[in-house]
């Protein structure tokens, strides 16, 4: 299974109390498709540099999760028809492997 990222952009007219259960839902389809939340964000409203459907702020949300290839389309019509979500994006998540300094061996004089 792949670890997918994605972030979505729901209207701001939603009240704290519609966010988590979008969240919650968009958790048990995640879940229903075979894949694994494996971390969640509410990253709050914030201000839009331009309008997106004549709106100027959105409540950001962050999912990463692990599942299958073919999840991402469910994802995206499932959003495209959810009148709430503003954007959705899904990403691979790429994980950063640090490699150990390499330490050169003292020249003997």
């Amino acid at each position: 299974m792949k670890t997918y990222e994605i972030v979505t952009i729901l209207k701001p007219q939603l009240t704290d109390g519609e966010v988590a259960a979008f969240v919650e839902k968009a958790k048990a389809f995640i879940s229903s498709s075979g894949g694994e939340v494996v971390s969640e964000e509410k990253l709050g409203r914030r201000r839009f540099s331009h309008d997106i459907a004549k709106n100027r702020e959105g409540f950001y949300l962050y999912l990463k999760f692990k599942g299958q290839g073919d999840f991402v389309k469910k994802w995206n019509d499932s959003m495209r028809l959810n009148q709430n979500v503003l954007r959705t994006m899904v990403m691979n998540a790429v994980e950063h492997k640090i490699k150990p300094a390499k330490v050169k061996a003292p020249v003997a004089a």
